[in-house]
C-alpha cells in the first residue's frame, strides 16, 4: 500500500439505474435500484479506490458492510456514490459511504476492505481446496 492511502482521501462514482441493477418483482413499474446492487457498486467504488493506492500485486476484498437504503430510485436516474476512507488500520481499511440520486439522499454506511497480496492469497485458496478434496474423498 502506497503511503497516499489514508483517512480523507474519497473517490466519487457516478451510474445510471438500468435493468440490470433494479428489482423486477414489483412489475415494470415498480423498478427501482435494487439494494444487492447498491452494496456492489458501493464495494467497486471502494476497491477501485484501493486500486488506486495500491502496490503491484495487491487487490482487496470485503469484510464487512452496514448500509440503510433509505429512499428508492427510480430506473433510468442517475446516482452518485461517493467513499472517503476512515481509518487504516495495519491492511484493514474502513470507509464512510453514502449515495444519492438527483432528488434526494438514498444510502448512507460503513464498508470495510482487507488489502491482500493477490499471489498468497490464491497459494491459500488451492491449500484450502486440498483440504476439501481430501475430505471429499
Amino acid at each position: 500500500m502506497k503511503a497516499s492511502l489514508r483517512p480523507g482521501v474519497s473517490r466519487t462514482q457516478h451510474l445510471v439505474v438500468d435493468v440490470d441493477r433494479s428489482i423486477g418483482f414489483m412489475g415494470e413499474d415498480g423498478r427501482v435500484y435494487g439494494t444487492p446492487y447498491l452494496v456492489r457498486d458501493i464495494e467497486h467504488t471502494c476497491r477501485d479506490l484501493l486500486l488506486e493506492h495500491g502496490d503491484a500485486g495487491e487487490d482487496s476484498v470485503g469484510t464487512d458492510i452496514a448500509i440503510k437504503h433509505v429512499a428508492p430510485t427510480l430506473l433510468g436516474m442517475p446516482v452518485e456514490i461517493t467513499v472517503t476512507i476512515s481509518a487504516v488500520e495495519g491492511r484493514k481499511v474502513s470507509f464512510d459511504v453514502s449515495a444519492k440520486d438527483d432528488v434526494e439522499s438514498i444510502c448512507t454506511g460503513t464498508h470495510g476492505r482487507f488489502v491482500v497480496d493477490v499471489g498468497k492469497t490464491i497459494e491459500r485458496l488451492k491449500v484450502k481446496a486440498a483440504k476439501r478434496t481430501v475430505k471429499a474423498g
